[in-house]
């Protein structure tokens, strides 16, 4: 990694090369953007799945799921596609399974929107409030 790398650079060599102390450094260190796209349109997300050369290492694929884990935890966007129209979840084989049980659990958590939560605040509506008066005074 170069010198003067920033932390968005760093956090894509982080997935490219299962680094998983880098990955644990950037988000330390805060101040970058979890859904990066590169000049290619990958994020770190792309570039965290099972490359063809480590499939049959079973230390990498775990870390490679725990690094996967981890950017899905700091809010990583499932639904960015690279410059060829592809998800990361789009790019995996078929028999990573756990890794696709991640992407799928969270493009499911993140297609709850905001319209779809109950809001108990809608100070929209007349006669709305807590009920005490204390709304009424000047």
């Amino acid at each position: 990694m170069a010198d003067g790398a920033s932390n968005n650079e760093r956090l894509l060599a982080a997935a490219r090369t299962d680094n998983e102390e880098l990955l644990l450094e950037v988000f330390e260190e805060g101040k970058f953007d979890i859904n990066y796209q590169d000049g290619l349109g990958n994020t770190a997300l792309h570039y965290a799945r099972p490359p063809l050369h480590l499939a049959m290492r079973m230390e990498d694929e775990e870390l490679r799921t725990s690094v996967v884990e981890s950017l899905l935890d700091a809010g990583a966007d499932t639904t960015i596609k690279d410059k060829h129209g592809e998800t990361a979840f789009d790019l995996l084989r078929d028999d990573d399974t756990e890794i696709r049980q991640l992407m799928r659990k969270a493009r499911a958590q993140n297609s709850i929107s905001n319209a779809d939560i109950a809001n108990d605040d809608d100070d929209d509506e007349a006669g709305s409030g807590s009920g005490s008066g204390s709304e009424d005074e000047d």
